[in-house]
């Protein structure tokens, strides 16, 4: 029998009986395979590939103005007043509105990285685009929201949303808008832990991130609506995104009419 230094006597492992030898084993066994997935899951997001960018020659990023944290309008109200507006007046948006919205969608809220909105396992399998058209100091083209430092990366230079609208399914009163915010997964970032229930968490998450989104747009005095009725074929290949991407949603905002 061994004794541990404050005189506790502990049982030898010869000592425990043979049964209760193999629960232990089979116990420890179990434990470490618990601990696999989140493993893999820390590899795999140190190698996950970024998507497809420009040229670091032609690469532009920009630099976005820090999102407010209050406002006037009450949560409640927005709630009271949030409607899928379908008509817009073309007009500009401000990089203020811009900056407020994409932090409203999935901005980073504490320094271990947890998003505006929640997500399985904080595994966070979305990407965040934005189709730009009409917005004060910034060119037209299609950006990338990098949540942690908030900012954008420009991937595509002109204007898609003309070609973006075309590709919804017979949606083409939908237009108008100065921007479209577009929602893309990578399913493997969830599946990883969940298997096929992965893809589920998945989309409950992009309808938390939307939702941010039309209560954001209610507190500035913008429309905003949910687009999935499309070809994600067609919209992966107008924005040039890489296979391992999935598009789910994209939401024109802009000034409403009226």
């Amino acid at each position: 029998m061994r004794v541990l230094d404050h005189g506790r006597p502990i049982p030898s492992l010869q000592e425990i009986p043979l049964a209760r030898r193999e629960f232990l084993k089979g116990a420890a066994s179990l434990g470490a395979l618990a601990l696999l997935p989140s493993f893999i899951l820390a590899c795999q997001q140190e190698t996950e590939p970024a998507p497809a960018e420009l040229p670091p020659e032609f690469e532009f990023k920009s630099e976005l103005p820090e999102p407010r944290k209050t406002s006037d309008v009450s949560i409640e109200e927005t709630l009271l007043k949030r409607r899928s507006i379908r008509s817009y007046t073309g007009e500009a948006l401000t990089l203020q509105e811009v900056s407020q919205v994409l932090w409203a969608a999935q901005g980073t809220t504490s320094l271990r990285g947890f998003r505006t909105a929640p997500s399985a396992g904080a595994t966070y399998p979305l990407e965040t685009y934005i189709v730009v058209g009409d917005v004060e100091g910034l060119g037209e083209g299609v950006y990338r929201y990098k949540t942690r430092g908030h900012k954008l990366v420009q991937v595509l230079e002109g204007d898609y949303r003309p070609q973006l609208t075309r590709a919804s399914l017979g949606w083409y009163f939908v237009e108008g808008g100065a921007v479209y915010i577009v929602f893309t997964a990578i399913y493997r970032r969830t599946s990883v832990t969940a298997s096929d229930e992965g893809k589920k968490y998945v989309h409950m998450e992009v309808g938390h991130a939307a939702q941010n989104v039309y209560l954001q747009a209610v507190s500035l005095g913008l429309g905003t609506v949910v687009i999935g009725g499309f070809s994600s074929d067609r919209a992966r290949e107008i924005l040039k995104l890489p296979e391992s991407e999935t598009p789910l949603y994209f939401m024109p905002v802009g000034r409403m009419r009226g």
